[in-house]
């Protein structure tokens, strides 16, 4: 597999640290709300990274980290007049849910902050024996000037990043790249014992103590969201490597932005929405099917439009699954002819172009484009002369190919009884040529919400879309 490192800025083939094994760290939410659609995109495309891994023969150790303490926690906590545990449980239990919903798995762990302060805490002070942080009134900083290699994600150097740095210098601090390793506390807010007195983890150094611990001080991949990069992942790399002398990273994978009708994403233009707001409207399939019809690393854009077409593909992906399941009822399991020889062969064909995409730096795009091919072939190239092999290579490849994007996840649906008896009657009529009798018994199960389709292997009959 080749992907497209942040740090190099060029695709690399990917080869584990350990032969046969791949361990990645996606950035997960900060759980004081419901995740928003932004989220969801980095949710779903690199829980489809760990599919094609696993598919590719690798034993992948997945973590994502849920953030459970921090500013907003605490203070939306205080509002409800409930503690900041039970809001974390709360929101990450909501999390479940609607990860769940767009088809995202859990991952193999998922860490919380609050779990690992021992584990912050060493770090923590092994970055001050180093003399790469420093305690100032109850608070630990990093000082970003003493890592030479700080700013090599991001492509800037420390002068272009002081420079630019907007951030207020704190009294305490010694620079304004300078971030907070510790958190003196703060009247009313959870607090840890720590050699620097109470407080609390800074927000970078969690991932970092999280990471290493489940996954070791050097990992294969590290997710997250492009606005990631400077400087929470930046951080993460000046933390980790200042106290291990290791590289932290060897691929860094970030997904676009998702912008929302073509406008950045934000409460102040007041089209800022949660995963939870879009599923009163639209079907979580439906949303899965958008994110996964761009390329990861590309933006994308929200808006109804781009809804209603990833509603049209999904649709015709389902109609060709029924067409495929309707057809194996249907044919004969007979000696393949060659144009059935031939159509099994172009289903290999379109599964290898869409492994190949997906290899190819998660490539979603064009691997939809291999299967939507396919489509077309079992449109134009399959009927009732076909041989059941070839419909059944057909259906093997829509089956492992939309199974590993997480699509077409619904059952087929049993027609109800009432309709069931209506189209075996008009079946009857249309055998008798009593075609008047066919055209009202079709215009019973219309009304009923189902469509009638007659074919040469008989009737179908499906829900109304």
């Amino acid at each position: 597999m080749r992907i497209y490192n942040s740090q190099s800025r060029q695709k690399e083939e990917f080869i584990p640290l350990k032969e046969g094994q791949a361990g990645v760290y996606c950035c997960g939410p900060t759980v004081y709300d419901y995740f928003h659609i932004g989220n969801a995109r980095p949710f779903i495309m690199f829980d489809l990274l760990r599919r094609v891994l696993k598919r590719q023969g690798l034993k992948v150790t997945y973590v994502q980290n849920f953030t459970d303490i921090d500013d907003k926690m605490i203070l939306r906590a205080k509002r409800e007049g409930i503690s900041v545990k039970e809001l974390g449980d709360r929101f990450i239990a909501e999390y479940f849910r609607d990860a769940g919903a767009l088809g995202v798995e859990p991952a193999d762990e998922h860490p919380r902050a609050t779990a690992h302060i021992p584990q912050i805490i060493t770090l923590i002070e092994g970055l001050v024996d180093r003399g790469l942080a420093y305690e100032a009134g109850g608070d630990v900083y990093y000082s970003a000037a003493d890592f030479p290699g700080y700013g090599k994600l991001s492509g800037q150097n420390m002068e272009e990043l002081e420079d630019g740095a907007r951030v207020a210098l704190d009294e305490d601090k010694r620079s304004p790249m300078d971030f907070a390793l510790w958190k003196a506390a703060k009247p009313g807010e959870p607090s840890w014992d720590s050699p620097w007195g109470k407080g609390r983890p800074g927000w970078h150094i969690e991932c970092s103590a999280m990471s290493m611990s489940l996954l070791g001080e050097s990992i294969d991949i590290h997710c997250g969201g492009q606005d990631l990069i400077f400087p929470h992942h930046e951080n993460e790399i000046a933390q980790s490597e200042g106290a291990t002398g290791k590289p932290f990273v060897r691929y860094w994978m970030h997904n676009g932005f998702l912008n929302i009708n073509s406008e950045k994403m934000s409460k102040s233009r007041g089209n800022f929405f949660t995963v939870r707001d879009i599923l009163k409207e639209y079907d979580a399939e439906e949303v899965r099917m958008l994110m996964l019809s761009a390329h990861y690393r590309s933006p994308l854009n929200f808006s109804r439009e781009m809804m209603e077409q990833a509603r049209a593909s999904l649709t015709r992906l389902y109609t060709a699954r029924d067409h495929l399941a309707f057809l194996l009822e249907k044919t004969e399991d007979k000696a393949p002819q060659p144009a059935d020889e031939a159509f099994a062969k172009e289903a290999q064909e379109a599964l290898a172009r869409f492994d190949q995409a997906l290899g190819d730096d998660l490539n979603t795009a064009e691997a939809l484009g291999a299967l939507f091919d396919l489509v077309y072939q079992v449109n134009t190239g399959l009927n009732e002369h076909s041989a059941r092999n070839a419909v059944q290579a057909a259906w093997d490849t829509l089956h492992e190919a939309t199974s590993l994007l997480g699509l077409l996840t619904k059952k087929r649906e049993e027609l109800p009884q009432e309709v069931t008896a209506l189209a075996q009657k008009r079946a009857q009529a249309r055998k008798d040529r009593d075609w008047k009798q066919s055209d009202a018994l079709r215009a019973e199960i219309t009304a009923l919400g189902y469509t009638v389709e007659d074919t040469p292997q008989g009737q179908k009959v499906r829900k109304a879309l």
